[in-house]
């Protein structure tokens, strides 16, 4: 198993106080790392300061085995999918383990995913339990779920560790820290592109997870694979984050769902989704009237989002288990 390399990913945007402890996390991993590649995104904290003086320091402490560093500094902050997308670029290895900075991973994480997911080659993405740093005994994520009205949620946020104890098959893996093979990296990426580099930041994993479902890839959650995660602004909740975030936020999933659903289940998505749509979006125009402003985005994106879902649809259709329904059972 160790033939397979491993580059680990990290995109940094102000994350000077979370940014240390995510990099020694991965210092300690059992598996070796070829590479580590930190994307910051034009911090004004000493991010990419922190993460240079920390490579240099352990650089010169430790000789053997020491992964490949890499640190790219945007001068605008391009946004996690784009910034991600760079790093995917940057690498060629077998794997890629997407972190977030605020993240830190138990020193087999890496190893237990890899072993997964050469056990079984269909499995293209793969996440462990993910528990929050201010209580271990409460799970962030277990992986992605989606609802019929395509809402999708992180499995267990807010549940006790002890009810996610079995590993199995899940719809998608969160970004925070997901496990991805470059073989389904390089088969489902449109355009050169994994992430959606139009969708700057949030719900871009979530469009990954349905469009490698959609193209015949299953994702997995390995219980025994542990990190823990600080979790912004869902414990702070939305009224800390800038109008333009939430416009970001609410306007991805849009544009997901135009991309990757299919025609032969659009009519039940719609009857499914309107008692949602509509209490969401009357909710909306009394207390968000700014959130309107997002389909800008999305009208003057059109062409691009008809040529993604075009090169989707034509690729999903070619895979014999999107004519079952298998894959509804990830749905809920």
């Amino acid at each position: 198993m160790n033939n397979k390399t491993v580059s680990i990913h990290i995109v940094t945007y102000n994350s000077a106080e979370d940014i240390i402890e995510c990099l020694a996390a991965v210092l300690k991993q059992d598996y070796p790392i070829e590479q580590i590649i930190v994307v910051d995104n034009a911090s004004v904290d000493g991010s990419a300061e922190k993460v240079r003086a920390f490579y240099s320091q352990f650089e010169t402490e430790i000789h053997d085995n020491f992964p490949d560093f890499v640190l790219i500094q945007n001068q605008i902050n391009t946004g996690f999918a784009p910034a991600h997308n760079q790093a995917i670029s940057a690498t060629n290895t077998d794997y890629v383990l997407v972190l977030n900075p605020d993240l830190t991973v138990a020193p087999d994480y890496v190893s237990r995913l890899v072993a997964r997911m050469e056990a079984n080659l269909q499995i293209g993405s793969a996440t462990g339990k993910l528990l929050l740093k201010a209580d271990h005994q409460i799970v962030d994520s277990t992986g992605l779920r989606m609802n019929r009205a395509r809402r999708a949620f992180d499995r267990g946020a807010g549940e006790h560790t002890s009810n996610w104890q079995e590993s199995g098959p899940v719809f998608g893996v969160s970004g925070a820290a997901a496990m991805y093979s470059r073989r389904m990296i390089n088969d489902i990426s449109v355009d050169g592109e994994f992430f959606d580099g139009d969708f700057f930041a949030y719900k871009e994993d979530v469009d990954v997870a349905w469009r490698a479902q959609l193209l015949g890839w299953q994702g997995f959650y390995d219980a025994e694979a542990i990190g823990y995660h600080e979790r912004g602004w869902k414990v702070s909740g939305r009224d800390s984050k800038p109008m333009f975030i939430r416009r970001i936020s609410y306007i991805n999933r849009y544009k997901m769902i135009y991309k990757n659903e299919q025609l032969r289940t659009l009519l039940m998505t719609l009857v499914i989704s309107l008692p949602y749509e509509i209490a969401a979006h009357g909710y909306m125009l009394l207390k968000e009237p700014g959130l309107i402003k997002a389909w800008k985005s999305f009208f003057a994106q059109m062409s691009d989002l008809k040529k993604k879902r075009k090169y989707i649809q034509e690729r999903s259709a070619g895979n014999k288990s999107n004519e079952s329904t298998e894959s509804d059972r990830y749905y809920s």
